[in-house]
């Protein structure tokens, strides 16, 4: 409230009339208005900016007013709050607001914020609030952009920027941060003006700080004659004022430590000596052996970003120096310990720095080029501590791109040690081992990172624009990986560089590897498009033809595995073949083949032997499969004791799935997806038959998998990696490795070890027997028994390693196992998406379902186990029980599938776990949609026509014998209720109903038996909630005759009432819930006997259901199930409302008022007005209607349960005992006798529990029997506080318009309610002795307002 006073004083000097029309507009909008200052506050930014635009536009249209005055003291006030994060918001829009309003004068606003935080006066406690506001003044003046223009609030500000700059404590040298960024930029000449002010002559003072320094740069980047009559000629890299620069520098870098970034200072140092041309001098005495002659890592990060910052600005000579010192190896220590010893890793931000670079310098290709290389010499032992995926790469144009591979390529080929920037970490100086430090291990280091940072450049390239250097690192790769030069020739550019170091064994598997990772990315990233010409060929084709050319070229080139006879004539039948296939390249089918030729016969350079055989299979597959085609006659070509070419080629599929190659998995995943509708059972068998591995235990014929890539890449990461992490991880890991070993050794300790033992240490006497004069050994005899001992544990330890040596084995095979499977779930995948209609996809059921079986069951849960079991559930349900289309040729086999239904319902019920049932259940539901889905092929004779004239039963034309499934799904539901731990569940009984409601018709006698009897509560509610979501299913419906449909909801009702005879009774958790679904079940059939008009006798659920009331309030007023008893309230009132009685309102007490009648003046309608005409014309009928009211309510209260129908001209039942009518002429009486009505209950024809107040009840004469609309309007429900409402029967003053329920009729779609529809009004009967009073109190406050 104080806020909205402010603004409410005049101007000075502003007219009276203005100040009271500035004071009303401040008034009308001040909750709009305050709430901008507000959101300036908040942290959102967003939010800030939205309120500062919001203020500003709302300032505009009235710049005048007093709102201005107002804000401009708001936001100076906020910017001294206590609460930090809102000064820098009050301070941006107070910028905004001088940027808008130019008008403003800045010196007005600085004496404001001084006269409001006045430094002179500030105590301890206000002492940062006081320098934080002025700060933050200062920089809003700044921020307006105006302050630069105003030299008398300039020269202001900065007195006030210095008196500020002494308290380093709050403020840490932030006025001397925005003093230099003032100062940069103002004019020249008023710089020339400040500049003694702020400056002063002493050297020792400017490198006192880094902002002294840093404004001491400025004005010799700005003013540097008056700098130097100020100051004097300084040198400030001699070598008196190195140390003292160096001390501003580690300053300055512990100051932006939490910041990561560099500070101004070292970066305007570096262009002081760049343009003094005292580089060297800097980069050597100040930087590497000024700040990395005791480094610490603020001062090291410094150094890092002061390289990165000055790669653009440095030459070709200067860059040369700072990458080739002490720096760049601080550097690449730190890049290989950082991960190790938990640092920031500054390789991120160097990438950065590097790619601006990069980027900035397209047109220099030899800049980016030096650098890019510089940055690759840096080496670890050899090994580069860039990574081979640096993407900085894709800022390289053409020409330095070129370079760049050309020097990766004659790095592999004669490495020159000396050139690369090398050094080795603390612990790798410490290892005393010779081979550690030979060349030989630094060359294949340096030569495995290179061949994978060639891949990852072809993986980074677009195809379109360097196609160029990916055909020069494919042909590289290739080349070295199967060949080798003989005599140098101008044809292959390849043979004209010899090999400084040679290649040996580990460095062509890596190359080997390398070539198939390029291989896949040239398939994969650089597939052939539509729009790509047709003489193009792809890239595993032109690698085929770069083989084969060196393949002829025997004089200069050898293949390092020499082809023989029979792999040199399968080599070129596959160049047959190729050309064959390139003939058809517009089908599908031809190019999958091709492609899986061109992957095969490049692997018969890695293994000659496999590889020529698979090619030989492949090609008279494909032969085969072309005669097919071609629909040639089998007596030619038919074989009987040779296998289907289909089945030849899933086995060769699955032989290179067994290959631990992505590219492998793919092209099998393309060409089976060609070749599975040609798929015969036996094929299919022998992908299944790897998903069985308790089947193919004893077979010799078993695919073996390898793993050469998995070695590989684990040589590859112990090569890799540095040697410091490998000690650091073996220092700290072996205290927990030997506690391991000593329990792995207890746990391996057997009777049979304990038995030698005891024998070894008897036979030495070494057990102390019962005679205690026993002598003791002997040093022989201890010797000896040293010896036995020691060998005996020898034996034992051997015997342990073998044992683990045994199980690490068996591990990795399993684990080999389990990679396999899933590499062969692709081929399930591919079958059952493409061909769903097949009837090879009935046979994968159960083999998919007793894999899911034995991995739910299996004890190992690795991420191999769980990758198998997720990709087979994915499979089974997702793409197999849920596909859209299925089989519809079983005609011959319909028995087989009732069989295998029956089974699979049958095995879901002894599985112990519920998840793995639904898999079963699953698959059956699915063979009962096949068999569903298939009709019957009649066959009649020839003469004979099929009858058309009858229209034929879709039920008895499809192959699925409904009595014979209905018999299985019954036994399953009976078990499932009768069972106490069942693996089936409702979802899945429900998912059986929803799809086959003919199913679900037989079986709603089951479920209707079990919702009463002596079920168990759970099963009864299980029973309840399955019919009541069956029985709302349309599709259950359409399966019914009117009569039938008519005879199963009774049979419902009944069981349903029978079963809530103890509804209010629970006890337990489950006989509550039985009494909630029961009675949702029960509305679901009261709604359905409603909506359909059925003949159906609900008297006794009527009665059953008022017989409980009293017990379901009392339940609710003592809390019992507190959880679930309100639910169960409201359930009861639904179905008492659809049977035609009106739950009564409960109205909540008011607080300080217990126990106590309320005064009817306060239950009077709230609106203000004059008195409607129903409550004049209510006076003249009161009295005719007494009697007509009192035979009612005997009627009443004599009645039976049912509601019964009222004459059509009821009137309100008089008073009773001592009461009078009310008079019509006095509204006191009037009020007495109505407060007094209040406490008869409106129920059925019970009276409530007597009033403390009142001795007998009485029913209210107030309402006359008028119109339905003057009911609407003036009928009220009262109840009793203290009592419990029993059903409500017809109320009182009202006509009764419901009509009694017959024996058996038709229940009205829309029953009238015995409530009005109005929504009532409830008022409480309190003993207040003020009941009355307050009741007078009221109408004197109604008079008083003129209210009649």
């Amino acid at each position: 409230m104080a806020d909205k006073k402010k603004p409410q004083k005049a101007e000075p000097g502003a007219p009276g009339e203005e100040t009271s029309a500035d004071r009303h507009g401040l008034l009308e909008h001040s909750r709009e208005f305050l709430d901008f200052f507000w959101d300036i506050a908040k942290p959102q930014q967003e939010t800030r900016l939205q309120a500062t635009e919001k203020l500003l536009e709302y300032l505009r249209t009235r710049p005048q007013g007093s709102e201005m005055k107002y804000a401009m003291k708001r936001l100076i006030t906020g910017l001294g709050v206590g609460r930090e994060a809102a000064r820098p918001c009050y301070s941006l829009a107070l910028a905004q607001l001088l940027q808008s309003f130019e008008d403003i004068p800045l010196c007005s606003i600085l004496n404001q914020i001084q006269e409001k935080y006045d430094l002179q006066k500030m105590s301890k406690a206000t002492m940062r609030p006081i320098l934080f506001a002025n700060l933050f003044g200062v920089l809003a003046l700044f921020q307006s952009g105006r302050l630069v223009k105003d030299q008398e609030a300039l020269m202001q500000s900065v007195k006030l920027l210095q008196t500020l700059a002494p308290h380093y404590n709050h403020l840490q040298g932030q006025p001397m941060k925005a003093l230099v960024d003032i100062l940069s930029e103002v004019p020249e000449a008023m710089f020339q003006e400040i500049l003694p002010k702020v400056l002063k002559g002493d050297l020792k003072i400017v490198l006192s700080s880094p902002k002294h320094l840093e404004l001491y740069l400025l004005a010799q980047q700005k003013v540097p004659s008056d700098l130097e009559k100020l100051v004097g000629s300084v040198d400030l890299f001699s070598k008196e004022n190195i140390p003292s620069l160096v001390n501003v520098l580690k300053m300055a870098a512990t100051s932006v430590k939490k910041e990561h970034r560099l500070p101004d200072v070292a970066l305007d140092l570096l262009r002081l000596a760049l343009k003094e041309d005292k580089f060297p001098q800097f980069w050597n005495e100040v930087v590497e052996q000024g700040l990395l002659k005791k480094p610490s890592w603020p001062a090291s990060y410094l150094c890092f970003r002061l390289l990165g910052a000055a790669l653009p600005l440095l030459s070709k000579e200067q860059l040369y120096l700072a990458m080739r010192g002490d720096l760049i190896r601080h550097l690449g220590e730190h890049m290989v310990i950082a991960k190790a010893q938990n640092l920031f890793r500054f390789a991120p931000v160097m990438s950065a720095y590097v790619s601006t670079f990069l980027e900035g310098c397209q047109d220099n290709p030899d800049r980016q080029l030096f650098v890019l290389v510089a940055f690759s010499s840096i080496t670890n032992q050899g090994l580069p501590v860039m990574p081979t995926i640096w993407r900085v790469t894709r800022f390289l144009n053409s020409q330095a791109l070129q370079g760049y591979v050309t020097w990766l390529q004659d790095m592999f080929l004669q490495p020159d040690l000396d050139s690369l920037v090398d050094f080795s970490t603390t612990n790798q100086k410490k290892v005393q081992d010779a081979s550690f430090n030979a060349p030989e291990r630094a060359v294949f280091r340096l030569r495995k990172w290179i061949i994978h940072r060639l891949v990852s450049i072809v993986d980074q390239l677009h195809l379109e624009k360097e196609a160029a250097v990916v055909e020069q690192v494919a042909r590289f790769c290739l080349f070295h990986a199967f060949f080798k030069t003989k005599k140098p020739t101008s044809q292959i550019p390849e043979t004209k560089h010899q090999f400084s170091f040679a290649l040996d064994g580990r460095a062509r598997e890596f190359i080997v590897s390398a070539f198939f990772s390029l291989l896949q990315t040239l398939s994969v990233k650089f597939r052939p498009g539509p729009d790509q010409a047709a003489d193009e060929k792809p890239w595993t084709y032109r690698l085929v033809q770069l083989a084969d050319l060196l393949l002829s070229h025997t004089r200069n080139v050898a293949v390092l595995s020499p082809f023989t006879a029979q792999q040199r004539q399968a080599w070129n039948q596959m160049l047959e073949t190729l050309k064959e296939l390139e003939s058809r390249s517009s089908e599908a089918r031809a190019n999958a083949f091709q492609h899986l030729l061109l992957l095969v016969g490049i692997h018969l350079f890695k293994s000659p032997a496999e590889s020529c055989e698979l090619l030989a299979d492949i090609q008279t597959c494909i032969k085969k499969s072309t005669e097919q085609r071609t629909r040639r006659s089998r007596a030619k070509n038919a074989n009987p004791q040779e296998p289907p070419w289909v089945e030849v080629m899933v086995e060769i599929l699955l032989s290179l799935l067994a290959q631990p190659s992505h590219l492998m998995r793919q092209v099998a995943r393309n060409v089976f997806g060609h070749i599975c509708s040609h798929l015969t059972s036996r094929a299919l068998q022998l992908i299944l038959k790897v998903l069985n591995p308790e089947a193919n235990e004893d077979e010799e014929d078993n695919v073996v998998v390898t793993d050469d890539s998995a070695e590989q890449l684990k040589e590859g990461e112990d090569e890799g990696s540095d040697s410091e992490d490998e000690d650091s991880e073996s220092e700290g890991d072996s205290g927990p490795d030997e506690e391991s070993e000593e329990e792995e050794r207890d746990e391996d300790v057997d009777p049979a070890f304990r038995q030698q033992l005891m024998e070894v240490l008897q036979a030495g006497k070494a057990l102390g027997g019962t005679d205690s004069d026993e002598e003791e050994l002997g040093d022989e005899a201890m010797m000896a028994l040293d010896q036995n001992l020691s060998s005996l544990f020898a034996e034992q330890k051997m015997r342990i390693q073998a044992r683990r040596d045994e199980k690490n084995k068996l591990q990795k095979e399993k684990a080999l196992r389990r990679d396999f499977q899933i590499r062969v779930l692709d081929l399930i995948e591919v079958l059952v998406t493409k061909q769903p209609e097949s009837p090879l996809v009935l046979d994968l059921l159960e083999p998919l379902l007793n894999s899911i079986r034995r991995c739910m069951r299996s004890r190992s849960s690795t991420k191999q186990e769980q990758d198998l079991l997720h990709k087979m559930a994915r499979i089974f349900m997702h793409h197999l029980c849920r596909a859209r289309h299925y089989c519809h040729e079983v005609d011959n086999c319909t028995e087989a599938l009732h069989a295998q239904v029956e089974r699979l319902v049958q095995q879901a019920g002894h599985q112990a776990d519920s998840s793995l049932a639904l898999y079963y259940f699953n698959a059956s539901l699915y063979l009962l949609r096949v068999l569903k889905g298939n009709t019957r092929k009649r066959l009649f004779p020839e003469e004979q026509k099929p009858p058309s004239s009858q229209p034929e039963d879709p039920r008895a034309a499809n192959c699925l014998d409904l009595n014979l499934v209905t018999s299985v799904y019954s036994a399953a539901l009976s078990s499932f209720l009768t069972r106490r731990n069942s693996p089936f569940t409702v979802p899945m009984f429900l998912s059986l109903f929803s799809r086959h409601p003919m199913i679900c018709k037989n079986l709603l006698p089951i479920l209707a038996q079990h919702v009463g009897g002596s079920a168990r509560p759970r099963h009864q509610s299980q029973a309840c909630l399955m019919l009541q979501k069956s029985l709302t299913a349309r599709e259950l419906r359409v399966c019914f005759e009117d009569p039938e449909w008519e005879q199963l909801i009774s049979k419902v009702l009944a069981k349903v009432t029978e079963a809530l005879h103890t509804l209010g009774e629970a006890q337990s958790k489950s006989e509550h819930q039985k009494e909630l679904f029961s009675l949702e079940l029960l509305n679901t059939l009261l709604r359905t006997v409603n909506h359909e008009k059925l003949t159906v006798d609900l008297t006794v659920v009527l009665g059953m259901l008022q017989g409980k009331q009293q017990v379901l309030q009392q339940n609710l007023k003592q809390g019992n199930h507190s959880a679930g008893s309100t639910r169960l309230y409201d359930l009861y009132w639904q179905a008492m409302k659809i049977l035609g009685v009106q739950r009564p309102k409960l109205e909540k007490e008011p607080k300080g008022v217990h126990n106590e009648a309320q005064s009817p003046m306060s239950m009077k309608r709230k609106k203000r007005g004059f008195l409607p005409e129903t409550k004049k014309r209510k006076k003249r009928k009161a009295e005719d209607t007494e009697d007509a009211d009192a035979e009612d309510a005997d009627a009443v209260a004599d009645a039976a349960p049912v509601p019964s129908p009222a004459p059509a001209a009821a009137a309100p039942p008089p008073a009773t005992g001592a009461e009078q009518p009310p008079s019509t002429g006095k509204k006191r009486k009037r009020r007495k006798a109505k407060a007094k009505d209040l406490a008869q209950s409106p129920v059925t024809g019970t009276p409530a529990t007597k009033s403390p107040t009142l001795d007998t009840p009485t029913l209210s004469p107030d309402t006359p029997a008028k119109t339905p609309k003057q009911q609407k309007q003036k009928e009220k429900v009262t109840k009793v506080n203290e009592t419990t409402p029993v059903s409500p029967a017809e109320p009182t003053g009202k006509k009764q318009y419901q009509k009694a329920l017959p024996k058996k009729g038709v229940l009205s779609p829309t029953p009238q309610s015995s409530l009005p529809r109005k929504r009532a009004r409830l008022s409480l009967v309190s003993k207040s002795p003020s009941l009355f009073q307050s009741g007078m109190k009221k109408k004197k406050v109604l008079l008083k307002k003129g209210t009649p």
